[in-house]
């Protein structure tokens, strides 16, 4: 893998500043990793967006079954499925503007990374964002 992350210094201001996180393959098992981490986000005061075609809600919220159906700006795409899935994803991440792509610990695809980079969003790959809040930002 070739992908470049942000510095920590990047990361803590992006986590600082990024509320609203939209994110893929959340699911409504609490026992899965995507609940869990999504869990703690949420309770740290970020807005979930639960993006799962196969669950009705997370947490109370409804959810949505593409990042195309979401209703006003995402700050954060924050990824739960296999690594080649994340060219689809990024795709769609450009396509509805988001700010950050954020595949999480143990995702990474170059040609994720490449496309991402050439349409100007910022890429996280291979990183939890709950450790990295719990490490940057609290």
């Amino acid at each position: 893998m070739r992908f470049e992350n942000p510095t920590n210094d990047e990361i803590r201001d992006i986590l600082k500043n990024k509320k609203r996180i939209a994110v893929v393959g959340l699911s409504d098992n609490p026992m899965k990793t995507s609940y869990m981490v999504s869990s703690v986000m949420r309770d740290a005061g970020y807005e979930i967006i639960p993006v799962n075609p196969t669950v009705d809600e997370v947490f109370g919220i409804k959810a949505v079954k593409t990042l195309q159906d979401i209703e006003g700006h995402v700050d954060i795409v924050n990824v739960f499925r296999r690594s080649e899935y994340l060219p689809e994803v990024a795709k769609d991440t450009v396509a509805i503007g988001a700010d950050i792509f954020w595949a999480q610990l143990g995702l990474a695809n170059d040609e994720a990374y490449d496309y991402l980079k050439e349409h100007n969003v910022i890429s996280i790959m291979d990183k939890c964002i709950k450790v990295e809040y719990a490490r940057l930002a609290r």
